[in-house]
């Protein structure tokens, strides 16, 4: 499948670039962020995806995160799609931040209007990592996920669904128990419909209680005076008493004074970086 590069800029003496490609999942044209630290010139490197939130785009990671410096001295590739297809012309789409655009939700929807391109759950699963695969120099056996909000949802389900597939996860401010918060609720019933038994297999607090894969360690950042925690938007505590129930090992870290901001990421990103070293055996 054919990339168009967009932009590259030297980092930490590697290369963040941005590429765009026609996906086969989403029908529309898509871009995503990799990060190519200088090792990747001489070896296959390990691969980390980051899911962004709500009205985030590739750029948002890629800009905000400080990431980069972390990377490159680990040897990791990180990769920062777009968070929902572009431009589909599909009504509605464009009317709200937290349905629609900017907020794919990491689902395959199965409702007629949205069913066609909004895919975004097997474009991350599937169709992206077997781009990056094909056309970087990456280790597709060494493999983890991460990602914030909405993506620490998308992150959390990815590696559930999929034993075995990714070495962790770890997620900032995870949206823990999408079938029992308004913003979860607004998606799953436009883009999944009304049977909200159908939106268990997107909820990672479902999910956990029927996991049977590897080890999975999580981690689990939460910045304590985030308004959409104080809103009933996240519900880690769902989460974690399913996987108490479950002996499935969750490192959960409420973070004194720390919203929901890019400000939060940046601080424990080189935490979350340093969890998945130890799985990816870098």
């Amino acid at each position: 499948m054919a990339l168009k590069e967009i932009s590259s800029n030297k980092c930490f003496e590697g290369f963040q670039k941005v590429f765009e490609h026609d996906s086969t999942e989403l029908k529309c044209k898509m871009k995503f962020g990799i990060y190519l630290p200088q090792k990747a010139e001489s070896i296959k490197c390990p691969v980390i995806y980051w899911l962004s939130g709500l009205t985030c785009t590739e750029q948002n990671f890629i800009t905000k995160a400080a990431f980069h410096q972390a990377a490159s001295e680990h040897g990791l590739i990180i990769v920062a799609p777009d968070t929902s297809p572009r431009g589909c012309n599909i009504d509605g789409e464009e009317e709200s931040w937290d349905f629609g655009t900017g907020a794919g939700f990491y689902v395959n929807a199965t409702e007629d209007l949205w069913k066609t391109n909004y895919r975004m759950y097997s474009y991350i699963v599937d169709e992206l990592p077997h781009l990056i695969n094909g056309n970087f120099p990456t280790n597709p056996d060494r493999v983890s996920i991460f990602g914030h909000s909405m993506g620490g949802h998308g992150a959390l389900i990815c590696a559930l669904k999929n034993p075995g597939k990714y070495k962790t996860v770890s997620a900032f401010a995870p949206i823990c128990n999408p079938t029992q918060c308004p913003w979860g609720q607004k998606a799953f019933s436009g883009y999944l419909g009304p049977d909200t038994s159908k939106w268990e297999a997107y909820d990672a607090t479902q999910l956990v209680k029927n996991y049977s894969g590897p080890k999975l360690d999580i981690l689990i950042d939460q910045g304590k005076d985030d308004q959409f925690l104080a809103a009933g938007q996240l519900l880690p505590d769902n989460f974690i008493a399913a996987c108490t129930e479950r002996n499935i090992p969750v490192v959960f870290r409420l973070q004194e004074g720390y919203d929901h901001s890019y400000f939060f990421i940046t601080t424990f990103i080189n935490d979350h970086i340093k969890h998945h070293v130890k799985y990816l055996h870098v």
